[in-house]
């Protein structure tokens, strides 16, 4: 049987987000924040871990709040392979605004987040077109690691994961499980139904067959 496709979000950075700042220091203070850990006195959810435990495969982003999110999540009781694919959707600072306006981090990420889905990506920067083809590519790379060895667990980011809900749907996925809506160490949980199984080419079905 194919395995269960599990996305989670990491748990709660070490950043300080009570900040007002200009949307220039905005840029500053997501860079900052790429760079930070998870904030001490955190345990992740029992069910992420148990799901953990039994996932075959368990990776995460290149971004030190996913890698400790997994090193958590697994206890240290394996090595997680990290992929810089798996990052979290960019979020640039967003132009047009005079330095006497200052906002948190939170409301900055809103409307920067509102511009960079519109279109708006500064030269060198992954633009929303090319994150949704980077999420398709995610997806697929779930789906053959569901195929063929069985349940898989990504411990990512926010924005990432709920692009990948949309897409994970279209290709077939149903969401069986939701816990902690799009929170902190909240997770996503998809299966392909008994139709979707049963329609795979056989050389598809026997690998499922295998991982078993």
């Amino acid at each position: 049987m194919t395995g269960m496709i599990v996305t989670a979000r990491h748990g709660r950075p070490d950043v300080d987000r009570s900040v007002k700042i200009t949307a220039r220091e905005y840029g500053s203070w997501w860079a900052g924040y790429d760079r930070a850990g998870l904030a001490p006195g955190q345990t992740p959810p029992e069910s992420l871990v148990s799901i953990a435990s039994d996932a075959k495969t368990v990776l995460c982003s290149t971004l030190p709040r996913a890698i400790e999110t997994a090193d958590a999540v697994v206890d240290d009781a394996r090595i997680v392979p990290r992929d810089a694919m798996f990052v979290e959707c960019p979020l640039p600072p967003p132009p047009f605004f005079p330095s006497f306006i200052k906002l948190t981090p939170t409301t900055w990420g809103v409307i920067s987040r509102s511009f960079w889905f519109f279109g708006y990506a500064p030269s060198g920067v992954e633009n929303h077109w090319g994150a949704r083809r980077r999420v398709r590519a995610i997806a697929d790379r779930l789906a053959d690691e569901a195929d063929s060895s069985g349940d898989v667990l990504l411990c990512a980011h926010g924005y990432l994961n709920w692009m990948l809900d949309s897409v994970l749907k279209k290709k077939g996925w149903a969401l069986v499980d939701h816990q902690g809506k799009n929170d902190y160490w909240s997770f996503r949980a998809y299966r392909r139904p008994a139709d979707q199984l049963s329609a795979q080419p056989q050389d598809k079905q026997e690998e499922a067959m295998a991982a078993e």
